[in-house]
C-alpha cells in the first residue's frame, strides 16, 4: 500500500505543481525597461535632448520600446510629450516636445470640411500634374483608366493646395515607377502626397481597381494612407489628406520651435557652465602659483637654516681646521645665503599673479560633460 499523497491512485506519478505565471510588469525584461524609461525621462528634463549616436539595428529597436514603454505608462512629464528624430544616421535623438501628441484623440484633422473639386478631365492641369501625365513609361504605370484617375486626383489636390496658398512642386522622394506625387509644401515644409494602384498583381477586377493615396511618413509615425471605402471615395477624401499635411505642418513647426528654443536653452546652460569653469581654471592657476610660491619660501627657509648651522659649525672649528679650509667655507657660506635670499618670496612683499585665459584642456576638468567647443558636443566628442 502506497500512502505518499504525491502518487497517484493508479501508482503513477502526478505532475510537479505548476507555479503562478509571473505577471509581465515583474518580469527581468520589464523592469529593466521601465528602469531605463525612468533614467530617459530623467535624462531629458535635465539635459532638454538625448542623442544616440552610432547605434546599432537592435539599439534602435530597445531604444523605441523604451519610449513607447514611457509614453504607455504615463512617464512623460505634465504637458510634455517624447519626439523622436534621426541624429547622424543611424542616430536617434529624442526630446521634450510641448503639448500632446498629433495622434492623440482629439488632435487628429476632422474629414468635415467641404469636398475638394476633382476635375473630370485632364486639362489645364499643374505643370507638376502635366509632367507627370507626359511621362507614362516612369510612373503611373497602371491601367489607363486608374493612370487617368490618378492625375485628375493629383489635379484637384493640387490646384487645391495652390487655392490655400501652398506651393505645389515636383516630387523628391523616391517614387516607384507604378506611383506618381507631388510635393506640397506649407510654409516651406514639404510633404510627398502619392497615387498607387493598391493590388497590381491581382486578378480580382475590384480589387485591382483600387487606388491608395498616400502622405510620406517623413519623421513622423501619424497615419497617412487613404484608400476606396464603400462610404466615401478617394475624391471625397482629398480634404481628409490636405487636412493630414496641414497638421503635419503644424506640427513640425512646433517641433522646429522647440528645436530651436532646447538649442537656445543648451547654449544659455553651455555659457553658463564655461564661465563657471573659466573662474574654477583661474582659481587653478593662482592656486599653483601659490604653492609655488609656499614650494620657494620653504626651501629658502630650510636653505637659511642649513646657512645657520653652517656658519656655527665655521666657529666651532675656528683655531682647529686649516685657514684656507675655513675661507672656502666662508665663500660657500656666503653664496649659499645670497641664494637662500634670491629664492625667497617674501624678500618683497608679494603681489596678485597674473593670469591667462585658460586653454580648452584647462577647462575640461570643471566643464562636468560639456564640451569646451561649443554647447552640441558632449564630454569633448
Amino acid at each position: 500500500m502506497i500512502d505518499d499523497d504525491s502518487a497517484a491512485a493508479d501508482g503513477s506519478e502526478l505532475a510537479a505543481p505548476v507555479s503562478p505565471r509571473m505577471p509581465y510588469s515583474e518580469r527581468p525584461v520589464a523592469r529593466a525597461r521601465r528602469a531605463k524609461a525612468h533614467e530617459l525621462i530623467e535624462r531629458l528634463v535635465a539635459e532638454g535632448r538625448v542623442r544616440i549616436t552610432d547605434p546599432d539595428d537592435d539599439e534602435v529597436a530597445e531604444w523605441r520600446r523604451v519610449v513607447n514603454y514611457a509614453k504607455r505608462h504615463g512617464l512623460e512629464p505634465a504637458g510634455k510629450r517624447i519626439e523622436k528624430v534621426p541624429y547622424v544616421a543611424p542616430g536617434l535623438e529624442l526630446f521634450l516636445a510641448d503639448g500632446p501628441h498629433p495622434n492623440a484623440r482629439g488632435q487628429r484633422p476632422k474629414e468635415s470640411g467641404d469636398p475638394v473639386p476633382v476635375p473630370s478631365r485632364l486639362g489645364n492641369l499643374h505643370p507638376i500634374v502635366t509632367a507627370l501625365k507626359d511621362d507614362e513609361r516612369r510612373r503611373l504605370i497602371m491601367p489607363s483608366g486608374l493612370r487617368r484617375r490618378s492625375l485628375l486626383l493629383l489635379q484637384g489636390l493640387s490646384a487645391e493646395a495652390v487655392r490655400r496658398g501652398y506651393e505645389v512642386r515636383k516630387a523628391h522622394s523616391f517614387l516607384h515607377p507604378r506611383e506618381g506625387g507631388v510635393d506640397i509644401a506649407v510654409d516651406g515644409l514639404a510633404y510627398t502626397v502619392s497615387v498607387r494602384q493598391e493590388f497590381p498583381q491581382s486578378t480580382d477586377p475590384d480589387r485591382s481597381s483600387r487606388l491608395v493615396v498616400e502622405v510620406a511618413h517623413g519623421l513622423t509615425d501619424r497615419p497617412g494612407r487613404w484608400r476606396d471605402r464603400k462610404t466615401r471615395t478617394l475624391e471625397e477624401a482629398l480634404d481628409a489628406v490636405l487636412g493630414e499635411i496641414e497638421a503635419r505642418a503644424a506640427q513640425d513647426a512646433r517641433r522646429r520651435q522647440d528645436e530651436q528654443r532646447a538649442i537656445a536653452e543648451r547654449e544659455v546652460r553651455w555659457r553658463a557652465a564655461v564661465e563657471v569653469a573659466k573662474e574654477q581654471a583661474v582659481r587653478e592657476q593662482l592656486a599653483q602659483a601659490l604653492r609655488e610660491e609656499a614650494g620657494r619660501w620653504q626651501e629658502s627657509a630650510a636653505l637659511s637654516a642649513y646657512c645657520t648651522a653652517l656658519e656655527r659649525r665655521i666657529g666651532e672649528l675656528h683655531g682647529v681646521a686649516d685657514e684656507p679650509a675655513l675661507s672656502r667655507a666662508r665663500r660657500w657660506l656666503e653664496w649659499a645665503r645670497a641664494y637662500a635670499r634670491s629664492i625667497d618670496p617674501l624678500s618683497d612683499l608679494p603681489k596678485m599673479p597674473d593670469t591667462r585665459e585658460p586653454t580648452p584642456e584647462e577647462l575640461k576638468p570643471y566643464l562636468r560633460g560639456w564640451s569646451p567647443d561649443g554647447p552640441e558636443r558632449r564630454g569633448g566628442r
